[in-house]
């Protein structure tokens, strides 16, 4: 059976909801929606997890880690080594300040930019997931301490930019499951750089 994990990062509790470091957990919430699929507390894991059994032999498991983002690797490494699979069947997407709001980049290298979930990855798995970078770039206050920014809800206007793009970025996960890494980041990539209407 092949078995690819489709990962979000972010923070539980309703106080998160919403924020800008949350996004990746919007975005696995989305595809599960579109999908029909379950969420379900797994403890064991650290995690909430919904079943996707696309055909028979291909399953994608969507994670929603429960462990708060600095903690991020350690519920994806009890689910790779549960299932016995390598860290490059692995996908996460997370929120990158480096990318602007509505766009979306996918790359496997590269460090942790500050980001304190990818570091926890890196930390414990190492490198070679694959990763969904959701941009949430937008300018920020000179005052305001880059931990509340990312921390922050999206104002209105970003909000209804977000729901726009919602599919936008579900179909990106699926042109990842479904062509692979190399495919896809030619073309998501390519398309972010050169169509800004497109995420």
């Amino acid at each position: 059976m092949s078995v690819t994990l489709i990962a979000g990062l972010g923070n539980p509790g309703r106080e998160y909801a919403a924020t800008r470091h949350n996004l990746g957990y919007t975005v696995v919430e989305a595809l599960a929606a579109v999908e029909g699929l379950k969420w379900k507390k797994e403890s064991r894991f650290e995690s909430e997890t919904a079943r996707w059994d696309v055909r028979p032999g291909v399953t994608r498991l969507l994670v929603k880690p429960q462990t708060f983002m600095n903690d991020s690797g350690r519920a994806l490494r009890l689910l790779l080594d549960f299932h016995k699979l390598p860290v490059d069947a692995l996908i996460v997407a997370y929120d990158d300040l480096t990318i602007d709001l509505g766009r979306v980049k996918v790359s496997v290298t590269g460090s942790a930019g500050g980001h304190n979930g990818v570091a926890s990855l890196l930390e414990q798995l190492g490198s070679g997931f694959i990763r969904y970078r959701l941009g949430i770039g937008a300018p920020r206050p000179a005052d305001m301490d880059l931990k509340d920014f990312v921390l922050g809800k999206f104002s209105t206007e970003q909000t209804n930019l977000i729901d726009q793009k919602l599919t936008t970025f579900v179909d990106g996960l699926r042109l990842l499951t479904d062509r692979g890494y190399a495919e896809a980041m030619n073309i998501l990539n390519r398309r972010d750089h050169h169509d800004p209407d497109q995420a």
